[in-house]
């Protein structure tokens, strides 16, 4: 899991391990043990804050590739990843990325953990009536795993929302579909335990 508040205590530890590479990380760390030791706390902190900013950026930068390469006869975008940073104390960390094919098809993956998302999906797991009572909302079930299917009478929008586990949210929001057999073309292409472990330690 990448918890702002776990981070520091780790480069702390690593700090005082002495098993420091020779990186623009490692000289943080080092200036945030000189500050530390010398009483400038809050210098500390900021100085830590920004180690922890970098080291998510680059276990964000490994978490996209969990994304599927586009299907046969579709196109995509760079996965983008928001793993750090205020935004993601908020939201949790979430990793998306966006399909295309020539019709004009759109889907977009979206790996979420700790989202706000994962309370109202367990709500509606609980009391699926809530959800029967809903034309536009049904359950959905993927590989054992539970969701829910959003699709309005009418429209070529699909959402399918994946619980894994307890503390991940895989989403599906596709555009301009007949179905939603294309976002689940693309669930398959997902490697649901890696990504539950990598999202989730």
């Amino acid at each position: 899991m990448l918890k702002f508040i776990h981070i520091p205590a780790l480069a702390i530890s690593l700090c005082f391990a002495g098993s420091l590479h020779a990186d623009a990380i490692s000289d943080e760390i080092a200036a945030a043990r000189k500050a530390y030791e010398a009483g400038e706390l809050r210098t500390a902190i900021e100085t830590l804050n920004f180690a922890v900013s970098k080291i998510q950026e680059q276990m964000a930068a490994n978490l996209v590739k969990l994304l599927p390469e586009p299907l046969t006869g579709w196109t995509a975008d760079k996965p983008e990843s928001q793993a750090g940073g205020m935004a993601a104390m908020i939201t949790g960390t979430t990793l998306s990325r966006r399909y295309e094919r020539a019709d004009g098809a759109e889907v977009t993956l979206s790996l979420m953990a700790d989202s706000p998302l994962i309370p109202m999906l367990t709500m509606a797991m609980a009391m699926p009536f809530v959800m029967q009572n809903n034309p536009e909302t049904q359950m959905y079930s993927f590989k054992g795993y539970r969701g829910m299917l959003e699709h309005a009478a009418d429209s070529q929008e699909y959402e399918l929302s994946l619980m894994v586990g307890n503390r991940l949210v895989i989403q599906g929001k596709g555009r301009r579909l007949t179905d939603s057999q294309p976002i689940e073309d693309y669930f398959k292409q997902l490697d649901l335990e890696a990504i539950q472990t990598a999202l989730t330690q």
